[in-house]
């Protein structure tokens, strides 16, 4: 059956998957249902913000100057500031806050991800849906890594700290 040039069990199945993704993310709403105190600190004060802020706004402004969203800026500068991080890098792995675009490939982001493991900087991964290959290697980075990783929607975070291995997609 057709509808519009789409079928309808084509469109039926992406409103299923968006519903599921809905409620999945549901339980860590607002930091709800999250036992884990620094990631529930992260959500009330760096997601749940939509102002900056008192600090340095070098991230934000180079965020918005390579077309990240305003509100996705915000909420990384906030997080480089509640955490204390001093530096950051865009594709490669200088600084504590290491931000991964689209713009390289899988195996250079799986390169970046293992150094600052091993080093112990928090990893951005900008967009984590884009595109059925990046969602995949998103996953498969979730699976591998051996702390604690946060599902923003618009993009993930990996900790390489003290944290033990969970994951939360909020």
């Amino acid at each position: 059956m057709r509808f519009h040039g789409h079928t309808l069990r084509f469109r039926l199945s992406d409103k299923m998957a968006d519903w599921r993704n809905r409620l999945v993310r549901a339980r860590y709403f607002r930091g709800h249902g999250v036992h884990s105190p620094f990631v529930y600190d992260l959500v009330r004060r760096v997601f749940m913000q939509s102002k900056l802020l008192p600090g340095d706004r070098d991230l934000y402004r180079t965020l918005l100057a390579g077309g990240v969203a305003e509100g996705r800026a915000i909420q990384l500068q906030n997080l480089m500031i509640h955490c204390g991080y001093a530096a950051f890098g865009l594709n490669c792995a200088n600084g504590e806050l290491c931000i991964v675009t689209p713009a390289l490939s899988e195996k250079e982001v799986a390169v970046l991800v293992r150094n600052a493991a091993e080093v112990g900087r928090t990893v951005v991964v900008m967009t984590p849906y884009i595109a059925p290959a990046w969602q995949s290697m998103c996953r498969r980075l979730i699976a591998a890594h051996r702390s604690t990783t946060i599902d923003n929607r618009g993009y993930l975070l990996i900790f390489n700290n003290y944290l033990p291995k969970q994951h939360f997609r909020i």
